[in-house]
């Protein structure tokens, strides 16, 4: 048991990701409506070092909370306003300022033990879970769609941070589809900046005031009602005006046009297109339809390829399955320093994943 634990915690040390004030209270300024008279759950953070605690600590009244609540990992200090090291875990509740100074003293926050080390999953958290009416926080990575199912059992509000590679796994997209999660205020563009440690898995670091910052392709996510998701994305592209097949190629296994980028979406074209993932980033359902994703495990492929060749960009040839799982584009001539595929002596090239969409309000097509 104890190498288990020692295990764990050495995987929950490449999982730490701490989120900086600026980047709550740029993505937050957007759901004050939301909080007014709401309980809120901080329930993946050590209120030490947690911006997410202190975001909702200091705007309490400003915010108009009903209650704060944060629970913490073992291995923290249960006494937030000194060094005292235990092995206990703890929740605090925080129901705003007592002695007319506008902010959270020691004396204010109730600190109370958990029986267990405070893992989202254990009996008493989920507790603590049901006591609360939006969830916010920046739950590991790793078990982000564990995470969202359990909000989703119980039907939780939240805005929490995540992995932009989450939303095309089979887990999180059809949420997605069915319009039960989407993507806050902060641009798809660049990733977000976090506290680190040296054991934390993250590929692009660097030293900000002494402090260890990793990069990750991160976005919000949240079930709140919120007015950027029912802005129009504004289209001036035309399909039929420009001869759209030329400028449109359709898939070979997909009965729909390939659209490269959210802004060359044609404003009079209305059957079923295949846009980048970050078209989530700009997604209005009053807009449009979100029918599907050009993976295996959606179940929408056309067709399927038997025995294929692939060519790497150095001219290495090699038999896979590759074209199998996503949408698929027939070329005429081979590609300058791209990987393409040949299947019964034609070529053809895949794309990334592709959201498959579909224009609201149909009118005649010319």
């Amino acid at each position: 048991m104890a190498n288990k634990n020692l295990s764990a915690a050495k995987e929950a040390k490449k999982d730490e990701f701490y989120t900086q004030l600026e980047d709550i209270n740029k993505e937050l300024k957007y759901y004050r409506e939301h909080f007014r008279g709401k309980t809120v759950l901080c329930n993946c953070d050590d209120p030490r070092i947690s911006n997410f605690f202190t975001y909702f600590a200091y705007n309490f009244e400003f915010l108009g909370l009903k209650r704060l609540i944060t629970t913490c990992y073992k291995n923290q200090d249960a006494d937030l306003f000194s060094q005292n090291k235990c092995e206990q875990a703890i929740y605090l509740i925080y129901d705003g300022d007592k002695n007319g100074n506008h902010l959270p003293d020691p004396e204010e926050i109730g600190i109370h033990p958990l029986k267990g080390d405070g893992d989202f999953r254990s009996k008493e958290c989920i507790e603590l879970l049901k006591q609360a009416d939006i969830v916010v926080t920046n739950p590991p990575f790793s078990l982000f769609r564990e995470y969202v199912a359990q909000l989703m059992e119980y039907e939780k509000k939240f805005i929490i941070i995540g992995n932009k590679n989450i939303l095309s796994t089979k887990e999180i997209f059809p949420l997605v589809k069915d319009n039960k999660i989407w993507v806050g205020y902060r641009s798809f563009s660049g990733g977000m900046w976090f506290e680190i440690n040296n054991e934390t898995v993250c590929n692009t670091r660097k030293i900000v005031d002494g402090k260890l910052m990793g990069n990750v392709p991160s976005c919000w996510f949240t079930n709140l009602d919120i007015k950027k998701r029912h802005e129009n994305i504004i289209l001036f592209r035309k399909y039929y005006e420009n001869n759209g097949s030329e400028l449109y190629h359709k898939y070979d296994n997909f009965d729909a046009i390939e659209v490269s980028k959210t802004e060359d979406i044609p404003d009079d074209y209305f059957d079923m297109m295949g846009v980048p993932v970050t078209f989530l980033d700009k997604y209005n359902p009053d807009q449009f339809e979100i029918l599907g994703i050009t993976k295996t495990w959606f179940g929408m492929a056309s067709k399927t390829y038997g025995e294929q060749i692939q060519v790497d960009k150095s001219g290495k040839e090699s038999k896979v399955t590759k074209l199998n799982d996503g949408a698929v584009l027939e070329i005429d001539k081979v590609p300058t320093g791209k990987t393409y595929y040949k299947v019964d002596g034609k070529m053809y090239i895949q794309t990334y994943p592709r959201i498959l969409i579909r224009r609201k309000s149909n009118p005649t097509n010319p």
